[in-house]
């Protein structure tokens, strides 16, 4: 299987040892960054020279306690300085002028400026998302010395000093081509494509012990890195992982773990003017939520169930559409999971969840129990796919709309099925085609049995629980069940 994944991914792949070292784990690196590195230092055989990458990284990967210095560097020193950053681009609406933010370090836009010559080369790159991680270069441009065309700009405190872009070059070093990666699926079987994602986000499939289901379990929770606005929840036992991957694996999503959460935070801040994180993620984590408050209840529960309901949220005037999913992880009290779901599981919530028009809106809940907890055969040591490009791929595929004209045309649906009901288990079913089957692209590239083993049935289960948990907070919704969803029948069976 190995020889096959070299073979159709060749420069995607890097070899992984997080179980044998911690060399890493000490730098605490995510795994986009980690394999970026990886890629960037090792030879054909999963070689490096670990002196040459510390340098690397001490030169070009800077902490935030680094800043003052590199300012210092800039600013008084006049020098230019190169580092791996974050980068988010401002256009002044009023005055033409174009800034960058490195939100990772606190430099707010209204410090910066890049001039025209250097937004000609770089703004291809910069305008792709809302975020752009790139090797970057800055240097100062000082109170008196601005050119003609900045002389020209009477903007409120356009003649201050800020520091000003020189160089960018974007972090991905390839180009993420989607119809590619769909069509090496067709060259696994779904056993081995099992292990193909889980190994991408640095877990051993051998690890598992041959139980496919607990495989399966632990990729539900990449759902949410294929599928826009799928909002789940997750109660699983400490140590199962949940936060190493919805934290530190993709760079395109939020994790947020205990203390405060605010509208202003989540969607939209009315003082700064500025979007929340539902606005610049794939999704939004809050990790911990039995640890989290909220600095009005009412208010987030508000924003919240019009945001999952539609992907809208209003603040004020202000009206806002975003993709994000949101997903709530918390941990689980022994005897809560002993009952398999059939307890009331969300009582240890904060208030903010305790209300059923709430929950109704999350569409599945993941089993964590079912995940096993972390251990070192469950870490990755070998060859696998590079964790940034696989999550830009999931990243690219939440575009993809044939997907879910596909389910559309599997999915038998009841009379007078419940609408929300509906919309979760094809929700959720098509995020698990896109993940496990992505060579699909017509309804009869997949047989009736696996659509219902892989993507019906479990996207079924999910919403299943969010159903019965919906009857014991409220009696309204007790004793009723989802709709019976069913597969078209293949046409060879439908001849029979």
């Amino acid at each position: 299987m190995i020889d096959k994944l070299r073979n159709c991914f060749d420069e995607m792949v890097v070899y992984k040892d997080l179980k044998k070292s911690n060399f890493f784990s000490a730098l605490s690196l995510p795994s986009f960054m980690r394999d970026w590195l990886l890629k960037k230092f090792e030879d054909e055989n999963g070689h490096f020279d670990s002196d040459e990458l510390v340098r690397f990284v001490r030169t070009y990967l800077p902490r935030k306690d680094d800043w003052t210095a590199i300012k210092n560097q800039v600013v008084i020193e006049h020098e230019r300085v190169k580092f791996l950053a974050k980068v988010s681009i401002d256009i002044d609406i009023k005055t033409g002028e174009v800034s960058f933010a490195l939100p990772d370090f606190g430099l707010s836009s209204k410090d910066t400026i890049i001039e025209d010559s250097v937004w000609q080369i770089c703004k291809e790159d910069l305008v792709r998302g809302r975020e752009t991680w790139g090797m970057v270069e800055i240097g100062y441009r000082p109170p008196d010395d601005y050119d003609v065309e900045f002389l020209k700009n009477r903007a409120k405190g356009a003649n201050r000093g800020k520091i000003k872009l020189i160089t960018f070059k974007t972090f991905c070093p390839y180009t993420i081509d989607v119809d590619y990666y769909k069509d090496a699926r067709r060259e696994f079987t779904t056993s081995e494509w099992l292990d193909v994602l889980l190994s991408a986000v640095d877990y051993n499939p051998s690890g598992y012990l041959g139980d496919d289901e607990k495989k399966l379990t632990m990729l539900t929770r990449l759902l949410p890195f294929i599928e826009k606005r799928l909002n789940l929840i997750e109660l699983a036992p400490k140590g199962t992982g949940k936060s190493y991957l919805f934290g530190r694996v993709s760079r395109f999503g939020w994790l947020s773990s205990g203390g405060i959460m605010s509208r202003a935070k989540m969607f939209y801040d009315q003082n700064k003017r500025a979007v929340g994180l539902v606005s610049g993620n794939d999704f939004i984590t809050l990790d911990e939520v039995q640890t989290i408050s909220f600095t009005d209840v009412d208010e987030m529960r508000a924003a919240l169930k019009g945001y999952l309901e539609s992907g809208i949220f209003t603040v004020g005037n202000y009206e806002g559409i975003a993709d994000a999913g949101v997903i709530l992880c918390g941990n689980i009290k022994k005897e809560t999971m002993d009952a398999d779901g059939y307890s009331n599981m969300f009582e240890e919530l904060p208030n903010v969840f305790h209300e059923s028009a709430l929950i109704e809106r999350f569409h599945g809940f993941i089993k964590g129990w079912n995940i096993p907890r972390m251990n070192d055969d469950l870490k990755i040591a070998g060859w696998a796919l590079n964790s940034e490009y696989f999550c830009s791929v999931l990243h690219e595929l939440r575009e993809d709309m044939s997907y879910r004209a596909v389910v559309d045309e599997l999915i038998e649906v009841p009379e007078a099925a419940d609408t929300r009901d509906t919309e979760a288990v094809k929700r959720i079913a098509t995020a698990y085609l896109k993940l496990l089957f992505p060579n699909v692209r017509e309804p009869g590239d997949i047989t009736a049995r696996e659509f219902k083993r892989y993507c019906l049935d479990r996207a079924r289960k999910m919403r299943d629980t969010i159903k019965y948990q919906l009857g014991v907070l409220d009696e309204e919704y007790r004793g009723k069940d989802i709709p019976v969803f069913s597969v078209r029948p293949d046409p060879e069976v439908q001849k029979g």
